[in-house]
């Protein structure tokens, strides 16, 4: 039985081609690719790529200036923050957030549109593996050239699972039978009509958004077009700790806000889901509000 794509990068001894981070005495990151013959260059001096080659992950190189450096390959968290980048990319704490909630297993066949950088599309191939399928639409063909070429770059070779599509996906998508959706996308309202006739009963839509307005405007568009059950969105932040003998309290820094998340799950056809019991607030609708039960009924 052959390994996973990109697995055999993953462990053993370095080797020619592998990714490399290392790690100074302050905790600052450097990535390059060993290549036989080269040198690492840095302002504390350098030392032969060869040095690397052949020897177990985890080991410490010094440079001529006599500063040690850990050595280890970037994790794919690591890998996605320092790729080249066209369009920003989707943080690994909404990465692992989106493979959790949308429930991303091996095997599935999968949706997403706004590839971006290639961060999220990396995370997807790694969940569903070899026998799933991403097919990815992407509109700016600049951004898809630099995806491509990143996640070819992490996993060492075009990946059997993915498909790269340069267009916008409502125009474009003739996937059926699809299991999950992934939008990441200024205006994922636009393209839910096609996906709701493309994912199965029980499949889940997932959207990431980067502000109120959207995130607002996407659940409306969600209810109104029907077929799928209650939305339910979030955001995630993450604050580290500084842990030094007796002194331990959070970091100074922490990362905020980045995105909004929302998922609903497909409904069988020709269902209509329950009527929500909980009232809004008073005012939430204006005078001019035009969405669901804007005749005068109870907004659902």
């Amino acid at each position: 039985m052959s390994e996973p794509t990109g697995a055999a990068r993953r462990r053993g001894p370095f080797k020619v081609g592998d990714q490399v981070q290392l790690t100074d005495p302050k905790g600052r990151h450097y990535t390059f690719t060993l290549e036989a013959g080269k040198n690492f260059h840095t302002h504390k001096g350098s030392f032969p790529h060869d040095e690397l080659i052949g020897a177990p992950e985890g080991s410490v190189v010094r440079t001529t200036g006599n500063v040690a450096y850990l050595a280890l390959r970037p994790l794919l968290p690591d890998y996605v923050l320092s790729m080249p980048r066209g369009a920003a990319v989707v943080y690994p704490k909404d990465a692992g957030q989106i493979l959790a909630f949308a429930d991303i297993f091996p095997g599935a066949r999968v949706v997403e549109a706004g590839v971006g950088s290639g961060s999220l599309s990396s995370f997807l191939l790694r969940a569903i593996g070899d026998q799933g399928m991403l097919h990815s639409y992407e509109r700016r063909e600049d951004f898809a050239e630099i995806a491509q070429q990143n996640v070819e770059r992490y996993f060492g070779g075009p990946h059997p699972a993915w498909q790269l599509t340069v267009g916008d996906l409502q125009d474009n998508l003739s996937d059926t039978e699809i299991d999950r959706v992934i939008l990441d996308m200024l205006a994922p309202w636009e393209c839910l009509e096609a996906v709701s006739k493309a994912l199965v009963p029980g499949g889940i839509l997932c959207c990431y958004v980067a502000t109120t307005t959207q995130l607002a405007r996407t659940v409306e568009s969600i209810r109104e077009i029907g077929g799928f059950n209650e939305p339910t969105a979030w955001e995630s932040m993450i604050r580290n700790w500084h842990i030094e003998g007796l002194a331990v309290r959070p970091d100074h820094r922490m990362i905020g806000h980045t995105g909004f998340l929302l998922t609903a799950r497909r409904l069988a056809d020709g269902v209509e889901p329950p009527m929500r019991r909980r009232r809004p607030a008073k005012g939430a609708y204006g005078e001019d509000y035009a969405g669901p039960n804007a005749d005068g009924g109870t907004p659902r």
